[in-house]
């Protein structure tokens, strides 16, 4: 990749000896100095870049660049700091991710000692009553033993609490949590979920999927204020990371959220919203009401929906068993028959669908769907969504390319769940887990993101599991099924233009070349210049949108 990148830079070099804007305009900014990649297979490589009105104006070599400047132009010497399309993140729980920021993390906590110290010391610092939410568990950190509320009910008399599993398809109360909630101990499971108990019948305070619902009706709603703030939160610590874009797979208080900061002016970053799968009728309306999808800042137009759970849960939809637990496959969480009529009103309204898929079974009856809606509508520029497309059967990879079905991947995911997947589900059936090479070379458009909460925020970490997949407790360092690892520049391409594609933002940000939106990350060196086991530590020095700086290293 490195000599490929330098031949690039080479011919770009020579292409843009002779650049010039429009017209007399002199650019606001320039950025020299450096080395850049494009996202423009045509020239993918430069040094320099012009800005005017927030769009980039020109691409080239340092002299063609510097011509262009005016007195007043902003000259941003990179130093041999590296330039690149900011990052877009098509998974995440932006808003959820906000309020985590002042939660309590449970994500390392070691042993089960560990996690219900840290709800203790997360307790003593917040008046009575008020709940504990966020946490973030993984249970595989102490050998796969779910939590039981016994565990913290001592030290958590006064405070409701409810934590979710770093997946979100589980999550453990306790007895104060389920006292509020008005639980009834003899509740039978609901459909699409599972009320978790011991060998004596009695709730154990864990719930997964839609058995959690009840205990979500009963935490107070946050204010607007509060909502306001963790929007802030989570735009600076985005910045900071280098993502200039992202998709939130969630609620219409969160699109309220974001129409109130762009009403102030106040978004420092691209937003496009999606909001449940079962509102298809209402976003429609609302889509006629302001008379179009939003945007370059805030859109819509998109719905969130589910087949299954998740691996870690064991209620990810697989055809056969889990090994670990042989009297369940999965489940669903809605019928496949309801699903497919909310996908057809979608479809019909004109509306994108992105649907949550993580087991073999779950990811094929998708396809199904899709495949048949698009036979029975007729082809046309939808960009379908499978969410996670996390575990695939091999004969399902090229269906993703034949009928433009977007797989919106999660790659950190790969060198996450990697360290305990092949427990539940044997290495057969884990050898197609994260596909990324295979539905690459089968012709499919990955786009890629973080699932933040669930997974962290950093796209760099993102892109160093995808080149990588060297699991998080460093038993796999070639990578684990490293047949699936993909090229460097495939990595960015799925977080920059493949994302914006997925977006229905490709003709405006996702790539450096005259005419798109000013949406740039500078780091402070080139990733196709280290190890990509050093990739996760490169750092962000400057995250720039539509032309104006959002975050800089030591401000």
């Amino acid at each position: 990749m490195h000599g490929y990148f330098r031949v690039g830079l080479l011919s770009a070099v020579i292409a843009v000896s002779g650049c010039g804007v429009n017209g007399s305009e002199s650019p606001d900014r320039i950025l020299v100095g450096g080395s850049v990649w494009t996202g423009d297979v045509d020239a993918p490589a430069a040094e320099a870049i012009a800005i005017a009105g927030g769009r980039i104006i020109a691409v080239g070599g340092n002299d063609g660049i510097r011509a262009l400047a005016g007195p007043e132009t902003d000259v941003v010497e990179l130093d041999g700091r590296f330039a690149m399309p900011g990052f877009i993140d098509t998974h995440t729980h932006f808003l959820d991710g906000g309020f985590r920021l002042s939660t309590v993390d449970l994500r390392d906590a070691a042993t089960p000692d560990e996690f219900a110290g840290r709800l203790a010391e997360q307790a003593a610092q917040l008046p009575p009553g008020t709940w504990i939410l966020g946490g973030d568990w993984d249970h595989e950190m102490w050998g796969g033993e779910l939590p039981d509320r016994a565990w913290i009910d001592d030290v958590t008399p006064e405070h409701p609490v409810f934590v979710t599993r770093l997946d979100w398809h589980m999550a453990l109360a306790n007895s104060k949590a389920l006292e509020l909630a008005g639980f009834d101990p003899n509740a039978p499971d609901p459909d699409g979920g599972e009320i978790v108990r011991d060998g004596t019948g009695r709730p154990t305070g864990v719930f997964k999927d839609e058995a959690m619902g009840f205990l979500y009706a009963a935490i107070p709603e946050p204010t607007e204020v509060e909502q306001d703030s963790a929007l802030s939160a989570a735009m600076r610590f985005a910045a900071s990371l280098g993502v200039t874009g992202v998709h939130d797979m969630g609620t219409w208080d969160g699109l309220a959220t974001y129409e109130r900061a762009h009403g102030r002016g106040a978004l420092t970053l691209r937003v496009r919203a999606f909001v449940p799968l079962s509102t298809a009728e209402r976003l429609a309306a609302f889509v006629d009401e302001r008379e179009g999808t939003g945007d370059d800042v805030l859109s819509w137009g998109g719905l969130k929906g589910f087949v299954d759970g998740s691996l870690g849960s064991s209620t990810a939809l697989f055809f056969d068993p889990y090994l670990d637990t042989p009297a369940t496959s999965g489940l669903t969480v809605i019928g496949m028959d309801e699903l497919a009529d909310r996908v057809r009103s979608a479809d019909a309204a004109g509306l994108q669908v992105a649907i949550h898929a993580i087991g073999d079974r779950a990811n094929a009856e998708l396809l199904d769907l899709y495949e048949d809606l698009v036979r029975e509508n007729g082809k046309r520029d939808r960009r379908y969504r499978i969410e996670h497309a996390q575990h695939l059967r091999p004969e399902d990879y090229g269906r993703f390319a034949e009928f433009g079905v977007i797989p919106a991947m999660q790659p950190y995911h790969a060198i996450d769940d990697g360290r305990w997947a092949e427990r539940k589900i044997g290495p057969e059936r884990a050898g197609s887990t994260y596909a990324f090479r295979s539905l690459e070379d089968a012709g499919a458009r990955l786009a890629f993101g973080s699932d933040w909460t669930v997974g962290p925020l950093d796209p760099l970490l993102g892109v160093y599991a995808a080149v990588t997949r060297r699991t998080q407790d460093g038993a796999h360092p070639d990578g684990w099924i490293p047949e699936q690892k993909i090229m460097l520049d495939e990595a960015l391409r799925a977080y920059t233009q493949d994302a914006a594609w997925a977006g229905f933002m490709d003709d405006r940000v996702g790539a450096l070349k005259p005419g798109m939106l000013a949406d740039i990350v500078v780091l402070d060196r080139s990733p196709f210049d280290v190890d990509p086991g050093a990739i996760k530590d490169l750092k962000v020095e400057m995250t720039i949108l539509g032309g104006e700086t959002v975050f800089e290293r030591g401000d």
